[in-house]
């Protein structure tokens, strides 16, 4: 007979006494400030890598390299010599003598302007943006926690200003991750989107108070902080970023209050609807006016400012993981989409009905779900599952992992931020490969989206046809 000389589990004859040896006192309510302020310390120490001496971020400059590649689509030899001919225009700086050109993204802007007036007209130097037509609101969202939600949406914002786009990206997750990754300060929730909704709230109590009083009827008071909300427009608490034309409505701890509130309100006004709130403010702010495109990054549960978020875009993105565990959690989400806004239309509709006025019906331009942190060895067969069952809802592309974003991670920054000289071109030019097809599916979606309203408002203003 053969003795099994293996040793045994870690978990077998674990001594009573040295495990009370290894064990901390109780841990009491302060031992949680405690432990904060420690997260705090290295969340501060993390968040300043990359920053400069005013403790701001900024960002990495772009070779003659890379511009020619990724951003104006030119040969490198004509890129040199239309600057050779051209000396009003940005030159770039050489790290030695003779050396590579290296340019701001402020000067590569001005640069494709330049050859969007300049050059052929048939190349695309500047990205297609009907005119006439407001910008596009895209939320990323899932509740489940991990699946790539804010790495997403702060990488399809780089990769749209690359190419050349206005960008706004509003974070609406108390944890300020999306913040943390765009530099933002933040210092109270009156800096955050906070302000919009009690702004919202606020006007509805105020045209609410006049039609009591036109009944003879006593007002209800609008107490310091509608107030000071009304007061307020999105230009106060939208803030540049170390992108040129990226700005961004930061979040932080005391943002989650808005999940307490907001009940409140609605409670306290049923007529008030909460849903438009967002939507309404940036409205009528001009916000859509001013950029292209606004990228909105929700909590990962189904709260109030998840919803604001939802209702008021036009592009619903969901990130998940290819395991049945998150295929499963996606699926609970969309379940309780449906559950959320259909029981909205109903309460609405009810009331529209009596009432004889039009129904409400949510709609959203595009919806997709994305596969992300793939691991095609790993996971091909459950991702042609997947796609099996969810058809044109999930996007084609499938986006790798790769040691970009590790490294992103760990510099709290975004892949497009890593300078290529820390890797080689070639290692980097695959590494982003799968960011740049994540961004392309996308930007397809986007401009379908945007083609298809150009020829409905084309159509609807000719002669003899009204809008549908």
């Amino acid at each position: 007979m053969v003795k099994d000389s293996s040793p045994l589990p870690p978990y077998f004859n674990i001594d009573p006494d040295a495990a009370l040896e290894e064990l901390d006192a109780p841990t009491g309510t302060q031992g949680f400030a405690a432990i904060a302020a420690a997260c705090a310390r290295g969340r501060a120490d993390l968040a300043s890598r990359g920053m400069d001496e005013e403790g701001r971020k900024s960002l990495r400059l772009f070779s003659t390299w890379e511009i020619t590649r990724y951003l104006i689509p030119v040969a490198s030899a004509h890129f040199r010599r239309v600057l050779k001919q051209n000396p009003e225009l940005p030159q770039g700086t050489s790290e030695t003598e003779g050396g590579a050109k290296w340019f701001t993204l402020d000067e590569v802007l001005r640069l494709r302007a330049f050859f969007a007036a300049q050059g052929s007209k048939a190349k695309n130097y500047l990205p297609y943006r009907p005119a006439g037509l407001p910008a596009k609101l895209v939320a990323v969202a899932n509740f489940k926690g991990g699946v790539g939600k804010t790495s997403t949406a702060a990488h399809l914002a780089m990769s749209a200003a690359l190419d050349g786009y206005r960008v706004l990206v509003i974070d609406l997750d108390s944890q300020g991750s999306m913040t943390s990754i765009f530099g933002g300060r933040v210092e109270d929730e009156w800096q955050t989107a906070f302000p919009l909704l009690a702004r919202h709230y606020g006007e509805h109590l105020r045209a609410d108070n006049q039609r009591r009083l036109d009944r003879g009827e006593a007002p209800q008071p609008l107490d310091d902080t509608l107030s000071a909300a009304l007061e307020m427009t999105a230009a106060d608490v939208i803030q540049s970023t170390h992108w040129p034309n990226i700005d961004l409505i930061g979040a932080q701890l005391n943002l989650y209050w808005a999940e307490f509130q907001i009940p409140v309100w609605r409670m306290q006004a049923r007529g008030w609807k909460l849903w438009d709130a967002l939507t309404d403010r940036l409205e009528a702010d001009g916000v859509l006016e001013q950029y292209d495109l606004i990228f909105i990054d929700t909590p990962p549960a189904l709260g109030y400012l998840t919803i604001n978020g939802l209702a008021a875009a036009d592009i619903l993105l969901v990130p998940f993981g290819a395991s049945f565990l998150e295929f499963d959690s996606t699926g609970r989400f969309f379940d309780m989409l449906h559950s959320t806004f259909a029981s909205i239309e109903e309460g609405e509709n009810m009331a529209a009905r009596a009432l004889g006025r039009p129904g409400l019906a949510f709609e959203w331009d595009a919806v997709r779900a994305v596969i992300t942190r793939f691991d095609g060895a790993q996971q091909g067969e459950l991702s042609a599952l997947i796609q099996a069952y969810l058809g044109r809802t999930l996007s084609p592309h499938r986006q790798d992992f790769t040691a970009l974003i590790g490294q992103a991670g760990e510099q709290v920054s975004g892949i497009y931020e890593a300078d290529y000289r820390d890797f080689n071109r070639e290692t980097y030019a695959r590494g982003r490969e799968t960011f740049d097809e994540t961004y392309a599916a996308f930007k397809r979606l986007l401009l379908g989206v945007w083609r298809r309203e150009e020829l409905e408002a084309a159509h609807s203003a000719e002669p003899g046809l009204t809008p549908a």
